[in-house]
């Protein structure tokens, strides 16, 4: 399997990454113990959490159990050593500790608990789930306002936490940094803050990325190429759209979403007619879609490793095809054409 480098880290990762979010609610211990030991035989070397997972619903009372369950997986293989695991606090308004936000005093607390729950004595990767100020994403790209917010006081409490960052890594907690959800600005600050301090630098950026939402192809891919920056894209497959199984108002059993969810409430046929342009490509040219999809999200040129999911292990036996597929310049430019006819449809 390929494998990239992660931002100016010594971290070699496999260009896919596990995703977890379904352990503890759609997927139980077993099959989450079960999905760790495919992916690891796979090749598979890089594993994606967060404190406040489980998802699908969020709530109070599981949050932190995604992170039980493989700090279960590590006590019981002794294994913690062969993968390269991230894990992410949460940001202001989190269903994790209240909606504390993101400080100097309360990320030492999470990583302490998130460290407890891993079953490990250090993070390879520990990441900000979101920005206190708020978020484009989570399908709020047609709505997220930023005037009103008070820049001084932003990259302050960026300094405040690059320098509790600091003394984790120091104490051998954190190996590195990233950010989840964050804009071109953020990353901006964060980056020129941690130069002028010698603080922690961002090695990665986990935002939304797929065949239908390249909004990272604008300026954040500007900022991560030359900036060393690698992006993680979650939702690869569209929240399963790429798959074609919601296509003509189909909601497939088990189905941990329906369209409503998918589309932020909003109903779209422009979402359906971009997937039947991207199930056409596939078909074309003789290839799963969701292999395509994958694929396309996890070659980009400034992508560390793409994040996938699965709710069973049949499901990520399958995903795993993705890893044959030969990204031709055929393909890719029927790939664009798509986009061009379909910029941003959800």
């Amino acid at each position: 399997m390929k494998m990239n480098k992660l931002g100016r880290t010594d971290l070699q990762v496999t260009e896919l990454c596990l995703g977890t979010m379904t352990f503890g609610t759609q997927t139980d211990i077993n099959e989450s113990h079960a999905q760790i030991d495919y992916a690891l035989e796979a090749g598979i070397n890089f594993m994606d959490t967060a404190e406040m997972y489980p998802v699908n619903p969020v709530r109070a009372e599981t949050v932190g159990k995604t992170e039980e369950i493989i700090g279960a997986w590590n006590e019981k293989t002794g294994r913690r050593k062969d993968w390269i695991i991230a894990t992410k606090q949460g940001g202001a308004g989190g269903a994790a500790r209240g909606g504390e936000p993101i400080t100097a005093e309360t990320m030492p607390k999470a990583l302490e608990a998130s460290l407890k729950r891993l079953k490990t004595d250090y993070v390879d990767l520990y990441q900000f789930h979101w920005p206190n100020r708020g978020s484009y994403h989570f399908r709020k790209y047609w709505r997220f306002d930023p005037t009103g917010q008070k820049p001084g006081e932003v990259k302050q409490n960026m300094a405040d936490v690059l320098g509790a960052l600091q003394r984790e890594v120091d104490r051998g907690t954190i190996r590195h940094f990233g950010l989840s959800n964050e804009s071109a600005w953020g990353t901006a600050q964060w980056l020129r803050l941690s130069e002028e301090t010698g603080t922690p630098r961002v090695a990665t950026m986990q935002n939304e990325y797929s065949l239908m939402c390249r909004i990272a192809d604008t300026d954040l891919a500007e900022l991560m190429v030359n900036e060393d920056v690698s992006l993680l894209p979650y939702s690869p497959l569209a929240c399963g759209m790429l798959t074609g199984k919601y296509q003509n108002g189909a909601i497939p059993a088990g189905s941990r979403m329906d369209v409503n969810d998918i589309l932020g409430g909003r109903k779209s046929e422009r979402c359906f007619d971009a997937v039947d342009g991207y199930l056409k490509v596939a078909s074309d040219f003789g290839l799963d879609p969701v292999h395509m999809s994958l694929a396309w999200s996890a070659r980009r040129p400034f992508v560390g490793s793409s994040i996938f999911g699965a709710t069973t292990l049949d499901q990520l036996k399958h995903l795993m095809g993705a890893v044959d597929v030969d990204l031709s310049v055929e393909l890719l430019d029927a790939l664009d054409t798509v986009h061009k006819r379909h910029p941003m449809p959800f």
